[in-house]
């Protein structure tokens, strides 16, 4: 979206206070389709991995109802950034959706599994992070078949950052609530916050270098995996491969980042 002048985020301010204090209709609706585009924005970035039979109308059916959830919840008083967060209540709305049709295959589920405790267990032998072969290797499966299964589980592992994380007993708490949770940060999460950051800043300093600029790009630039594969003159097959290894490594660190906590 555009980036507003001075006076136009001031007159969007006033249309949230018309809406939140005076309970004024024509500013809510004024809202929505300003901030509907973001549905779009969300659906066609979340859709380049999506398999085939996937249907892009759904996902901004269920993005739409992300959006006006994110309305409602959004303090306006704050001085936050309202796309942000309502690009995240988006992406979960979507998310959700496709969870409540189970389009992602138990086996599907069982390899990214294996392949997160892959790289958690080698880091932590070898005290860096492994190649494709040694974890290959680990699996014992070929180096194609590991490219396969990265393939296969691609968007599998991106779904995986906004899954719940916590134990049995407790609250679960969507893991991206752990890096962006504008509207209630306590004092008791800002050093958690703090050091969250810093163990992501580590990780992906660390990537391999196709796979730290795939993540700059797609997440930083804001950039579709197709556009990332012209870049870089490479297929988006093997766009959504480096995408899907540097998430995996990521889960890794934010599990064994989880685990010092407790």
């Amino acid at each position: 979206m555009a980036r507003l002048t001075s006076q136009e985020k001031a007159k969007e301010f006033d249309k949230w206070v018309m809406w939140k204090q005076e309970g004024s209709r024509e500013a809510e609706v004024d809202l929505i389709t300003r901030f509907l585009p973001l549905v779009d924005k969300v659906a066609n970035r979340l859709a380049i991995n999506l398999p085939a039979n996937v249907d892009k109308d759904d996902l901004i059916s269920y993005g739409r109802f992300g959006l006006l959830d994110a309305l409602a919840k959004f303090d306006h008083t704050r001085g936050l950034q309202f796309e942000t967060y309502a690009m995240w209540r988006i992406r979960g709305a979507m998310i959700d959706g496709l969870r409540e049709n189970d389009w992602i295959p138990r086996t599907v589920r069982d390899k990214a599994k294996k392949i997160e405790e892959a790289y958690t267990t080698l880091e932590q032998q070898m005290l860096r992070m492994p190649t494709d072969q040694e974890v290959s290797d680990y699996l014992g499966i070929s180096k194609k078949e590991l490219q396969q299964v990265f393939l296969e589980t691609s968007l599998a592992s991106m779904v995986s950052i906004d899954e719940a994380v916590g134990d049995e007993d407790e609250q679960k708490t969507a893991r991206h609530s752990y890096i962006i949770d504008e509207l209630t940060p306590r004092p008791d999460n800002v050093a958690e916050v703090s050091s969250l950051k810093e163990v992501l800043v580590t990780v992906i300093d660390k990537l391999p270098e196709k796979e730290r600029l795939v993540i700059s790009l797609f997440y930083f630039e804001e950039m579709t995996l197709s556009e990332i594969a012209e870049i870089m003159s490479l297929s988006p097959s093997r766009i959504s491969q480096l995408h899907s290894k540097a998430l995996f490594r990521l889960r890794s660190a934010l599990s064994r980042w989880k685990s010092q906590l407790m």
